[in-house]
């Protein structure tokens, strides 16, 4: 294994994952820190965790883990992996697990881009852009467990690290691999370790890329890794699928924008019943019912609880916002469950947690990366006759459950 990578939640790293095959290395994702060598074949390993939104220490904690194993299979840089929204709150996960990581490689220059032009994210002097808007002003500000409300990629991971943050701007990106390699080492000499680095096109994220060659530790979403298999001698190449013939169903747990606008195309032409959260912590809604329901109704049927953030906020109100993600993150896994039990073969997820859970409730240990579906999500194939889709709730075009079935039936 060549390059290690730790992705602070699933969806996440099967972006990754198809970032770095896409670019011809071989790669497999993990569900959690392996127990077990990996095969010799895999010059990639992505080790997915669900880190994003638990207590700093605990993700600390586990991030190390993963690292440990990673070190063992003999990795010469690492790659930690967080959302192109930069999801955290002021107290992380991102600072601290970066942090840790950086005091376990002796890591002196860090980069952290978290640009992926493709999905039109775009770092500018510092903020982060979606599209033509900050994040600050995306949706992302309304997020129910990491608003966004400051776009300035600096200042918010300073909140953050014990480090000092640097910056190289978009005019020296701009400028290619030598000035890219300057400023890091300008930055570094002036006391900065962690540095933000501007990318607004793929051809930044390239060069960006070769400037990484000799550094211990990057860190962004995945558009950042676009640049990183060239480094190990790797060219880009066609990924191979096999199709997956069965039932399809969709599990839906994200709230953003995106979603809600594909919850809505794929309801007026599927079957789709709504998770009302206060039924199911209640007891009144059990993931029995939606599992016999799913499999029971034709097409490709949708269950979610893709609700605006008002009602997201009342919910939280009412029972508190750990119990409420709790209880989703366990229906929909327990869903997904039953209904693989009965004999459902294609899944499509959409939101981060949702997937988290919907892979552990699964006991996916291991996913074969296949081709991509939309920018940043792959296909995947996670046993002979089970294959997945694993949306985070802001990628995708608007008709993308219908999209993802396409690629996984073949």
């Amino acid at each position: 294994m060549r390059l290690g990578c730790i992705g602070d939640d699933f969806t996440g790293s099967s972006d990754l994952a198809n970032t770095l095959a896409k670019q011809g290395m071989r790669v497999t994702q993990y569900s959690g820190t392996p127990r077990t060598d990996a095969a010799a074949s895999v010059e990639a390993g992505v080790v997915a965790l669900k880190s994003r939104s638990i207590d700093p220490d605990d993700a600390v904690a586990q991030s190390l883990e993963a690292l440990d194993w990673l070190k063992s299979q003999g990795c010469e840089q690492f790659f930690f992996k967080y959302c192109s929204t930069f999801d955290s709150t002021p107290e992380g996960n991102i600072g601290p697990v970066t942090d840790a990581l950086a005091e376990a490689l002796d890591a002196q220059k860090i980069v952290v881009c978290p640009a992926f032009p493709g999905t039109g994210r775009s770092v500018y002097q510092g903020h982060l852009f979606v599209n033509d808007a900050l994040l600050s002003e995306s949706g992302m500000q309304a997020h129910p467990l990491t608003p966004m409300t400051d776009p300035d990629i600096r200042r918010w991971l300073a909140r953050q690290s014990h480090f000092a943050v640097g910056h190289v701007a978009a005019q020296h990106v701009q400028s290619g691999v030598d000035v890219i390699r300057q400023r890091l080492e300008s930055e570094h000499n002036s006391g900065k370790r962690l540095i933000v680095i501007d990318a607004i096109r793929d051809e930044d994220l390239i060069e960006i890329g070769k400037a990484a060659n000799d550094l211990r530790l990057v860190t962004g979403g995945s558009g950042v890794a676009l640049g990183l298999p060239a480094n190990f001698g790797c060219t880009p190449s066609r990924v191979p699928w096999t199709a997956q013939p069965g039932k399809s169903i969709v599990l839906s747990g994200s709230c953003s924008l995106a979603t809600r606008r594909q919850v809505q195309a794929h309801s007026a032409r599927h079957p789709a019943q709504e998770i009302n959260a206060a039924a199911v912590i209640d007891g009144h809604l059990t993931a029995e019912e939606t599992a016999d329901w799913l499999l029971g109704s034709n097409g490709i049927p949708m269950a979610f609880s893709s609700a605006d953030p008002d009602s997201v906020t009342d919910i939280q109100d009412t029972y508190g916002r750990d119990r409420s993600a709790a209880a989703l993150e366990t229906f929909f896994s327990d869903v997904a469950r039953l209904a693989r039990a009965g004999g459902v073969t294609r899944i499509i997820t959409a939101g981060g947690e949702t997937s988290g859970a919907i892979v552990e409730g699964l006991g996916l240990e291991t996913l074969e990366i296949g081709p991509e579906i939309d920018p940043g999500v792959p296909a995947l194939r996670a046993g002979p006759e089970l294959v997945v889709a694993l949306k985070s709730g802001n990628f995708g075009s608007d008709d993308f459950f219908e999209k993802a079935d396409r690629m996984l039936q073949g």
